[in-house]
């Protein structure tokens, strides 16, 4: 029975189970056995400690000024009128009954107010102004295009009469 409960702690259920990627039936022997056997707990326990290390030892510490841009954001979102609260609903199960748990792999549909892209307001100033600079350079391109061959047919005219005073 030990050496049971041994592979059952090395198959990886524990540490789906901590992930929170175990299925539901995963869980409830989980829970069953966990109930019975001591070690079991122990491990769980154990795996937690260590993801929990792993997690401060690659932690990134911010850049000291992150908090005062956030909160600026934040005020700055809390400022804007026009924004309607998100609507939450979540879809139902394959039989029809809602699952007061969130943790059971179900998805949680999230509808915003509007489908447009908001941008932030000097961007919508650089937008135009390349917008403008290409529709400038297009007319000057342009330009240059119909003046070429203008000059490029009076090449063609000036040789012809050159060829002309040649050949008398």
């Amino acid at each position: 029975m030990a050496v049971e409960i041994k592979e059952y702690i090395e198959s990886g259920v524990l540490e789906a189970y901590i992930l929170g990627s175990a299925s539901e039936k995963e869980i409830n022997e989980l829970h069953q056995l966990k109930a019975r056997h001591p070690q079991i707990q122990d491990a769980l326990n154990d795996l937690q400690e260590d993801l929990e290390c792993i997690a401060q030892h690659m932690a990134i510490t911010p850049p000291p000024k992150i908090w005062n841009r956030i909160e600026e954001e934040m005020n700055e979102l809390a400022k804007i009128p026009d924004v309607d609260a998100v609507k939450i609903t979540i879809s139902p199960k394959s039989n029809g009954n809602h699952s007061k748990k969130s943790n059971t792999g179900e998805f949680v549909e999230v509808q915003g107010p509007s489908s447009h892209i908001r941008v932030h307001k000097i961007w919508r100033w650089i937008l135009a102004a390349i917008f403008i600079l290409g529709k400038i350079f297009l007319a000057f391109a342009i330009y240059f295009y119909l003046e070429s061959r203008q000059t490029e047919a009076q090449i063609q005219e000036l040789k012809q009469e050159l060829n002309r005073i040649k050949s008398k």
